[in-house]
């Protein structure tokens, strides 16, 4: 290593850049009535959904949030139009979780921008340079998950 420089930092940086263009990407686009968390949220339900019903405990487990932040978050998201929650025939206590249109529109919105700002990045590294990356992070992020 580089006695002035750190991997993690570096990491951090580029992370923190990249998560700032993608907010004014979208911002520009938006009138932002969403939060980071409703449209990761969104995003989860649009690809779970396919698979099977999707429930305020799957919303909790997968983001790591408690079920009082979940209650709060999911609430907001109703009022605001971006989902439904429905009753499932096998148990009338649960309500799985619906997107609306106007969720499924954002959804899609918010990755067509998603796959533009890739573009831009790749147009930066050769082909030869975005495949290095691929293993370098690889490498990282398996000795990582080893640790954890």
């Amino acid at each position: 290593m580089l006695s002035n420089q750190s991997i993690g930092i570096e990491i951090k940086t580029v992370s923190n850049l990249i998560m700032r263009n993608i907010d004014a990407k979208l911002a520009k686009v938006h009138n932002r009535e969403y939060t980071k968390m409703q449209s990761w949220i969104i995003g989860y339900i649009h690809d779970e959904g396919i698979h099977h019903d999707v429930f305020q405990k799957d919303i909790e487990n997968e983001f790591k949030i408690r079920r009082s932040t979940a209650t709060g978050i999911l609430q907001l998201m109703e009022k605001n139009g971006y989902i439904e929650r429905l009753p499932v025939p096998h148990d009338a206590r649960l309500k799985k979780l619906v997107l609306t249109q106007k969720a499924i529109n954002l959804n899609e919105e918010i990755h067509k921008n998603i796959e533009e700002f890739e573009q831009e990045l790749s147009e930066c590294l050769t082909k030869e340079e975005e495949e290095m990356l691929f293993q370098i992070t690889g490498k990282l992020r398996k000795k990582l998950e080893e640790k954890q």
